[in-house]
């Protein structure tokens, strides 16, 4: 406990606050345009998601560590590592999705337990890709590698998806409420993709040929 108590500021202090702000005001600005130009319910919620997409941007670069080739032998493991930056983060994320939703005006904002789902699901599935490309990389900052692959994946997924397994459908399509099944197993998903690749990847000894 000592160990990841000492770990705090020091790790706060290099979480890349800059990306996250650039893409937090990105979002809100994406959030606050059905209310600037008056636009009905089906934009309201295409510009929520947009909203929702470019924070996850901004977490693709959570777990870059400049110095982890420093740092990596400390005693402390990678997946308290990779948690504690997750949970300096989420105040903020909380605090952000907060005034995204609250931007949407309310004659116009999707059911908030769904969406909310939604949301979280994209911020696991970017912390879960981050954690894939530190666990199977040696690049110390992969943030700008898992951004384009999130960027390509939420431009890819709506046109390989089945039509009967569509994730990104509207508040008033019949698929609503299964859709919303199969967010709640993408962040299930997420999760268990998050927690594999947190563990500290096995190294294997290198055996000499004798000639």
């Amino acid at each position: 406990m000592r160990g990841v108590t000492a770990l705090v500021v020091p790790v706060f202090r290099a979480l890349p606050w800059r990306v996250l702000g650039a893409s937090a005001a990105a979002g809100l600005l994406l959030a606050g345009l059905p209310r600037l130009f008056g636009l009905n319910a089906w934009w309201a919620l295409l510009l929520l998601r947009g909203a929702v997409l470019a924070f996850a941007l901004g977490l693709a670069f959570v777990l870059d560590d400049p110095a982890r080739h420093t740092t990596a032998p400390v005693p402390t493991r990678r997946w308290v590592r990779h948690a504690l930056r997750a949970a300096l983060v989420a105040p903020a994320a909380g605090v952000w999705w907060v005034g995204a939703v609250l931007l949407v005006p309310g004659s116009l904002r999707p059911p908030l337990a769904d969406v909310t789902l939604e949301a979280g699901a994209v911020f696991a599935v970017a912390l879960a890709v981050a954690a894939a490309a530190v666990h199977r990389t040696d690049e110390p900052t992969p943030g700008t590698l898992v951004a384009a692959t999130l960027l390509a994946s939420a431009a890819l997924t709506p046109l390989l998806l089945p039509d009967d397994w569509a994730l990104f459908v509207s508040v008033t399509d019949e698929r609503w409420g299964p859709a919303h099944d199969r967010w709640g197993m993408v962040l299930a998903g997420a999760v268990v993709v998050w927690g594999v690749c947190g563990t500290e990847p096995v190294r294997r000894r290198g055996v000499r040929a004798a000639f």
